[in-house]
């Protein structure tokens, strides 16, 4: 019998962050999920694009995070896909992302997801800062000139 080939780096990134945002100070925070959620992360069914963070009573809950269903989970059972999360913080950091929210209008997005070294599935989050439509223009600017550069390098020898 065949084994399965196990993915290495199982690692979500939610790239239309780094493009709309500034990111300012990062966070690894965990992940209450339910059922066989993590069976179904593992499979690589997860969409971080649309997702936001808030802060409720003190805690702190991911939304609109996709997770599909597993096809080998039992049917009874099946959590929503895109229902809020829980994520696991200590309290001074949810006390420090929770002033910079609220007194300097700063947004707590979601970064990535992924396995740590022990297979525990953590979210990094970061604050981060909006950025203007002529701020993602000069970005997208650097990046060509570096990536120009680099061939121009790459084929000059």
């Amino acid at each position: 019998m065949a084994k399965k080939e196990k993915k290495k780096n199982l690692e979500f990134k939610n790239k239309k962050a780094w493009h709309d945002f500034t990111i300012l100070e990062q966070f690894e925070a965990g992940i209450v999920l339910e059922g066989s959620e993590v069976k179904a992360v593992r499979d690589g069914r997860v969409n971080l694009k649309d997702t936001f963070i808030r802060i409720i009573k003190g805690e702190v809950f991911l939304f609109n995070m996709h997770i599909s269903h597993l096809s080998t989970a039992h049917t009874t059972y099946r959590p929503d896909e895109r229902r809020e999360r829980k994520l696991l913080l200590h309290k001074n950091q949810i006390g420090k992302m929770f002033s910079k929210v609220t007194k300097d209008g700063m947004t707590i997005v979601a970064l990535k997801l992924y396995f740590n070294a022990r297979n525990m599935l953590k979210m990094q989050i970061a604050i981060a800062e909006g950025k203007k439509l002529h701020d993602k223009r000069e970005d997208l600017k650097r990046k060509t000139m570096q990536r120009e550069t680099q061939i121009a390098l790459k084929n000059w020898k």
